[in-house]
């Protein structure tokens, strides 16, 4: 890629977090005035997901494909968290006559502007339902894991991004979910105000009050969080830059490393330390410490096109330039080398901003969605397809873990 391409990469996703900003009032002035936030997108000039790209579903539809999906898919229940204001639908799959070993719980779509999270969440559930191309995969997989999913963790501001604001990350409250979890919470935004705003205290949103209630109760073997604006693979730690996680650290490693060579080649490893950056207050650290969640992880599952190429020709430079050395001196993938390839890919997870992006133009909506979103229906297919078998292989892989471990308690 190009310099000046990769110029443009930075400057759009620094110039997020105003364009969102701006919006946001002017949504407020409009409903002030009696005015749908629809109608107020519409008079601000912005088209709709529905006009634009077809292929994606609404908040709506995505509420009534699960709906039907839970009247006939085997071992299917459906419920709704959060409020009749912030109500959130919650998937849990357990095979009848089953035996799981492997409790997984997905997250998707806890920024709102990442649209293919929930895309993927719902394919994932079509597929355990026998409804995709991954039907016998899913099959095999629920013989020893059973799921509980948010499918669309952040659906008021989902409809806003549908409405034509694609450049809304945050919750109607303006708060970051991915903040303001209870795990070395910050009271003030570590990077842009906007778009990682931690909220006046920890599980100050009801979106996040009910996902913690939710894992609570559920107690996961694994946990996985789902996002998009790059393309990387994270354990915790997200608040630490030094230190990787102790506990399963090779074994959370190696599934990572597997994952990777099959379904992104991209960055994986402490989400901390391989974006430099420190991440306060996310699900996937306070899952992982608070509950003891034996696997926790992030997935970016998508960047535009002519970003992952570069992306995947750089990781492989990078790894091959090290001769194997790198495997042999460090238990995990964060390093000095690859430091700037998260300055020209930044994270969505991490939020990734520096000095220089701050000089950035403004940029459009579509630019906001390019950045999160992939705009073809061919290239939507590949990536929904390709991630939830991933989901899948995870989960297959952590159940062979979990039943090995059992195998050698009882030996012993």
């Amino acid at each position: 890629m190009k310099q000046a391409t990769r110029a443009a990469t930075i400057a759009a996703i620094a110039a997020i977090a105003p364009q969102s900003a701006k919006a946001s009032t002017r949504l407020r002035s409009s409903k002030a005035h009696g005015k749908t936030e629809v109608e107020a997108l519409e008079l601000e000039g912005m088209q709709t997901m529905d006009t634009l790209y077809p292929f994606y579903h609404t908040t709506e539809k995505i509420s009534e494909e699960l709906k039907r999906l839970s009247e006939s898919c085997p071992g299917m229940s459906l419920q709704q968290v959060g409020g009749p204001e912030r109500s959130i639908d919650v998937v849990t799959i357990r095979a009848p006559g089953s035996t799981p070993v492997n409790k997984n719980f997905l997250l998707f779509g806890e920024h709102s502007r990442e649209l293919i999270s929930p895309e993927s969440g719902l394919h994932l559930v079509r597929s355990l339902c026998g409804e995709t191309d991954l039907s016998a995969q899913a099959k095999e997989v629920l013989q020893e894991s059973e799921f509980q999913i948010v499918v669309n963790a952040n659906p008021v501001s989902r409809k806003r991004v549908e409405a034509g604001d694609f450049c809304l990350r945050v919750n109607p409250d303006g708060v970051d979910l991915n903040r303001n979890w209870a795990e070395e919470w910050q009271p003030s935004a570590v990077l842009e105000p906007a778009d990682t705003n931690p909220g006046p205290s920890p599980f100050s949103e009801p979106e996040t009050r009910a996902f913690k209630q939710l894992v609570e109760d559920y107690r996961p073997t694994t946990f996985l969080t789902i996002h998009s604006g790059t393309k990387g693979m994270y354990m915790p730690w997200a608040y630490d830059m030094e230190h990787l996680a102790n506990r399963n650290q090779p074994q959370m490693m190696t599934i990572l490393k597997d994952l990777d060579a099959k379904h992104c080649e991209c960055p994986f490893g402490a989400a901390g330390r391989e974006v430099g950056y420190s991440c306060p207050g996310t699900c996937l650290d306070y899952v992982y410490d608070k509950l003891q969640t034996p696997y926790a992880f992030a997935f970016e599952i998508y960047c535009g096109p002519e970003y992952a190429e570069d992306l995947r020709q750089r990781w492989n430079e990078k790894m091959n330039a090290e001769g194997g050395q790198f495997f042999q001196t460090s238990s995990h993938l964060a390093s000095e080398h690859f430091k700037d390839l998260f300055a020209d890919h930044p994270s969505s997870f991490v939020q990734v901003r520096s000095s220089k992006h701050h000089l950035a133009s403004r940029h459009s909506n579509s630019d906001c969605f390019d950045l999160f979103n992939p705009g073809d229906a061919s290239e939507y297919r590949g990536v929904v397809e390709n991630w939830s078998a991933a989901y899948l292989q995870m989960a297959a892989m952590i159940a062979k873990n979990v039943k090995g471990n059992a195998t050698a308690r009882a030996v012993v």
